[in-house]
């Protein structure tokens, strides 16, 4: 998941990592300019927090929005 450390929208999903349970890779991109430009030029966009989502068959989804991420964790 890639984020800023002081966003509230990002706090919010990093607090539902917790409390399931979730341990994910984490890329912060304020201070790391490879992880906004992975999260730019994957996804299209500077966004966060935003969930990069690869399937078995190796298709890769980018989830953006922290309610959705959430509901996307709950399930896995």
């Amino acid at each position: 998941m890639y984020y800023f450390s002081t966003c509230p929208y990002c706090i919010v999903v990093r607090i539902a990592l917790w409390w399931l349970g979730l341990s994910i890779p984490l890329k912060e991109v304020m201070f790391d300019a490879d992880n906004a430009n992975e999260l730019t030029a994957g996804g299209g966009k500077f966004q966060v927090p935003c969930l990069r989502i690869e399937s078995a068959h190796g298709k890769v989804r980018w989830m953006y929005e922290s309610i959705d991420i959430i509901r996307y964790l709950k399930k896995i």
